[in-house]
């Protein structure tokens, strides 16, 4: 199955349709960064961009990390 989930940016809304259990994770994420009921300017968006690239950057530093001690 599939859920649709919407967000205003710069006045449009957008929506996507996802996995249900990833709408799950997906919701609690977006209430996180955006604003769930109201519009959301573009540079809010930018950060939210690059804040969660920064998270998945770390990641794949600690993954790397694992990776290197599983191999000694």
């Amino acid at each position: 199955m599939s859920k649709k989930i919407g967000l205003y940016i710069g006045g449009r809304r957008f929506d996507v349709d996802v996995d249900d259990e990833f709408a799950k994770f997906l919701e609690v994420q977006m209430e996180k960064d955006f604003n769930i009921e109201g519009n959301n300017e573009l540079k809010l968006v930018m950060q939210a961009y690059v804040r969660k690239t920064y998270e998945l950057y770390k990641q794949e530093e600690k993954i790397a990390e694992i990776v290197k001690k599983l191999e000694q």
